[in-house]
């Protein structure tokens, strides 16, 4: 007897066989486009990204690859600054205490960077202040007691800065989180 898998296997894709066996009532070009399909869906999702505000440090080498970016490392007394300059000439600070997580991010430059990506779970935060916001549409101010994210800027001139306030280390301003 046959293993089933290695007939499947053998058999081209179009097969009208092979339709009625995976899928039956669906002709040979509709299964195609049903796998077509599924395949483009699988390549269009988004790469979930590990990097975000409030992740940890490894997060940022994520960050470097996804957003295809240069990277350079500046420590301070409590705790680096790590700069990602995209390709499109905009920089994303990551703020990262000695401890290892990432407390702010700050970006600026001609084009916005995955702001998903750099704010994780607070994107959501962004966002429903975008939508009950009554300023202008060019600047965004949401300011929490755990949270503080300010976005701005117009084509070709973006800027913004995101941090979790309990989270700054001793002695560190908020004003340096630029």
């Amino acid at each position: 007897m046959r293993d089933e898998a290695n007939m499947i296997d053998r058999k081209p894709l179009n097969s009208p066989s092979l339709s009625r066996r995976l899928a039956p009532g669906l002709a040979a070009g509709k299964l195609s486009l049903v796998l077509c399909a599924g395949l483009a869906t699988t390549v269009l999702l988004p790469v979930s990204a590990q990097a975000a505000l409030g992740a940890p440090y490894a997060s940022i080498q994520a960050d470097q690859t996804e957003l295809h970016a240069s990277l350079k490392v500046t420590p301070r007394a409590t705790y680096e600054v790590h700069e990602l300059t995209l390709p499109s000439g905009t920089l994303v600070r990551e703020y990262v205490t000695t401890s290892g997580v990432v407390f702010a991010v700050a970006w600026n430059g001609p084009s916005k960077p995955n702001l998903s990506q750099l704010l994780g779970p607070y994107f959501a935060d962004l966002n429903a202040a975008a939508q009950t916001s009554r300023g202008g549409h060019n600047h965004l101010d949401l300011t929490r007691s755990d949270l503080v994210i300010q976005a701005g800027g117009h084509m070709r001139a973006f800027s913004g800065r995101a941090y979790l306030v309990a989270a700054i280390p001793a002695g560190v301003s908020s004003d340096e989180l630029r």
